[in-house]
């Protein structure tokens, strides 16, 4: 029979404390690199581009990502990807989900005017308007071929998916 003092049992508890201590510690490690990666899907959506509107800069297959953002941070020289219009030229409501966002066809054009921002030439005779009105974007293609707010017209900013942040992988 092995007797232990109060010294020696409190080390023995101690040391049984300290597995479960790892453990917690261990698990607020993964619950909040599981957050941060739920945060990031949400924020960050991967697009691939489907036409030539944008080139020489994006080309079809490109893989390029995507950060969601309000419409209020949009400025001129931003490229872009916003959803398309719906047949008969009307724009739908936009998807909230990343999964969803990630199957809906979308545009990948460049701001050429922003709220406010005179209309540039090249759109004028299709808008009829000196300025941008509030919440509608000026979008252009980098291809002369591009069909953009030259055939359409303004696009609503809140139909914006978000700013190119980059291309996934760069091209072969």
């Amino acid at each position: 029979m092995v007797t232990t003092t109060g010294k020696e049992r409190h080390k023995v508890d101690e040391h049984r404390a300290r597995p479960s201590r790892r453990l917690i510690g261990t698990g607020f490690l993964i619950l909040g690199i599981a957050l941060a990666v739920m945060a990031a899907r949400s924020r960050f959506v991967i697009v691939t581009v489907t036409g030539e509107s944008m080139a020489p800069t994006f080309r079809r297959g490109d893989r390029v990502i995507v950060r969601r953002v309000r419409p209020s941070v949009l400025r001129p020289g931003q490229v872009v990807v916003f959803q398309r219009q719906g047949p008969g030229g009307h724009w739908g409501t936009a998807p909230l989900s990343t999964r969803a966002a990630a199957r809906q066809p979308w545009y990948i054009k460049r701001i050429a005017a922003v709220a406010a921002d005179p209309v540039p030439d090249l759109v004028a005779a299709t808008v009829g308007e000196s300025f941008v009105p509030e919440g509608k974007l000026v979008v252009l293609g980098d291809s002369d071929q591009s069909s953009d707010s030259r055939s359409w017209g303004f696009v609503p900013a809140d139909r914006v998916l978000g700013i190119v942040v980059r291309r996934l992988r760069p091209r072969q």
